[in-house]
């Protein structure tokens, strides 16, 4: 075989070729240089969407290791290059939330896993999104500043606004601790496994359990169209700034070293030698807080209602408030069903035909993938998605 097909749907003559691996059913194809990038849903139980490439310039089958959740089952899918880094794949009959995605070929994300792998070929998958969201806001400052009661505040004022993510840990549950909402509980070998895969923000050891912030936990709120709160240490914040998520970034201090003590002692929970501890770290963490460059705003909290009216005032609360979700008016849902597909540029026109009260009638429907933010190991937001009468409209 000297050169790869170049048809959509690709019926398999040598099996020896692919080691063994499942005919795929459904296959859909686009080449990129000299790749051509085969995906397509496997017989396998779940039945979830393969990928496979073609070199023809080595003439040589490789299977790619895959980064992110795969796309669920569908009824068929088409397949576009977008550019040299990226696909953008159209699943055929599934939710209409779930069936736009993205799978990055040479991104900066794959790149450095194909990096770290020694030259291995790698691919990564990203679920798409229609417009944009707020940036996640990361808030950070020592234990005993008022993080928690700020974010409280903050949460009760504008429940429709924000959302809090829930971390990880490998630690047992403690009392009446539920899976989900204090914490998602899970196992330490499982948790290794998605921190080495890229799909942590965030993460630490402590007292032998791992604690961290997972890439999907925050894009869950944001799916869901509010803003993300993070509640994490200086350390934690350093990571999501050398992450692929664009966050704001907000560090609380107290009014001084004693006040803080004070607050401290007042909560009459902890032993000297906790508060003693306490303070120490406090300390290393102001000095980075503050002079590290790494944090947006620096507030401090030496009145509570002063100290949230400037937080507000940051986060753009103190006059009219908007959607967290920004979705252009004209917007129109996806559709997820289509009969055939071109490319235009950074346009993608979909023909759909849609069935209603027994009369059929084609519409033509643009994705706007001018815009693009994000991706894997996170979403692919910033689509725009509306409807057309005829091709010259483009």
């Amino acid at each position: 075989m000297g050169e790869a097909p170049s048809v959509a749907l690709y019926d398999l003559q040598e099996e020896s070729l692919l080691d063994d691996h499942p005919k795929s059913q459904g296959e859909s194809s686009t080449t990129i240089g000299d790749k051509t990038y085969f995906i397509g849903r496997t017989c396998n139980e779940g039945e979830s969407l393969e990928v496979r490439i073609y070199n023809s310039s080595t003439a040589q089958w490789v299977h790619p290791v895959v980064f992110g959740a795969k796309p669920d089952s569908c009824e068929g899918h088409s397949a576009v290059a977008l550019g040299e880094d990226r696909v953008i794949v159209l699943l055929k009959g599934s939710s209409p939330h779930g069936h736009l995605w993205f799978l990055e070929v040479d991104s900066n994300y794959v790149r450095e896993q194909k990096k770290l792998r020694g030259g291995s070929e790698v691919v990564a998958w990203s679920k798409g999104g229609l417009g944009s969201t707020e940036k996640p806001i990361v808030i950070s400052g020592p234990s005993g500043v008022g993080k928690g009661t700020l974010i409280s505040k903050l949460m009760e004022e504008f429940p429709y606004l924000f959302g809090f993510s829930v971390s990880h840990t490998t630690r047992a549950p403690r009392n009446m601790e539920k899976d989900g909402v204090h914490y998602h509980f899970t196992d330490k070998s499982v948790m290794e496994m998605d921190i080495e895969d890229g799909k942590f923000l965030e993460h630490a050891s402590v007292h032998g359990n791992l604690y961290g912030t997972s890439i999907e936990a925050v894009e869950v709120i944001s799916d869901n169209g509010k803003r993300c709160i993070l509640d994490i240490d200086v350390q934690g914040a350093r990571l999501v700034r050398a992450s692929s998520i664009d966050a704001a970034f907000i560090f609380i201090c107290p009014p001084s070293m004693e006040e803080l003590e004070k607050r401290l002692r007042a909560r009459g929970t902890e032993s000297e030698e906790q508060i003693l501890k306490r303070l120490r770290n406090a300390e290393a963490e102001l000095q980075q807080g503050v002079s590290s460059g790494l944090f947006d705003h620096i507030l401090y909290n030496d009145n509570l209602e002063e100290c949230y009216s400037r937080l507000k005032k940051i986060l753009s609360l103190d006059g009219e408030v908007a959607p967290a979700l920004k979705q252009d008016s004209s917007t129109v849902e996806h559709p997820s069903h289509h009969t055939a597909v071109t490319k235009r540029c950074d346009k993608i026109i979909l023909e759909c035909k849609t069935e209603e009260l027994e009369k059929s009638w084609e519409n033509l429907i643009v994705l706007d993938t001018s815009a693009l933010k994000g991706g894997a190991p996170g979403r692919t937001r910033g689509i725009k998605v509306y409807k057309i009468d005829s091709y010259s409209d483009i």
